[in-house]
């Protein structure tokens, strides 16, 4: 191969032999004016624990550190699988939908039900 760049990105002319003769690419210019919208990605990282329930209280913490350092993070996609079984991934953070909208951030399988921010916020979910 003389060219192993991306086809995408590699423009064949018509030769004069298909009737083109005008040259025009085959491949035509991106229809989408300006930059992409932004689009969400997922990094794995890996740790050793003695069994799942230490994953899970480990991955939680990792978790709840870096939404620290970098707020963009979304702390509600977070998810722990184990190395070999990516499609086996199990949420950590609970993400109900309350009624005005807001999602709890309490860890997955939290006992009690939800309360919305501030003093008196109303609950929701499966409680007293």
């Amino acid at each position: 191969m003389r060219d192993n760049r991306a086809p995408r990105w590699r423009q064949r002319r018509l030769g004069t032999g298909f009737g083109a003769g005008g040259g025009e690419p085959l491949l035509a210019p991106a229809r989408r004016a300006g930059a992409r919208p932004p689009r969400f990605f997922t990094v794995h990282l890996g740790f050793e624990a003695a069994d799942q329930a230490v994953a899970g209280e480990l991955a939680v913490a990792y978790a709840e550190a870096l939404a620290l350092l970098r707020p963009e993070l979304a702390l509600g996609a977070a998810a722990l699988s184990p190395a070999d079984a990516w499609h086996r991934a199990e949420r950590l953070f609970c993400g109900a939908l309350g009624p005005d909208g807001e999602r709890c951030t309490d860890v997955a399988g939290h006992p009690g039900f939800h309360h919305a921010p501030g003093p008196g916020g109303l609950g929701w979910g499966d409680g007293d």
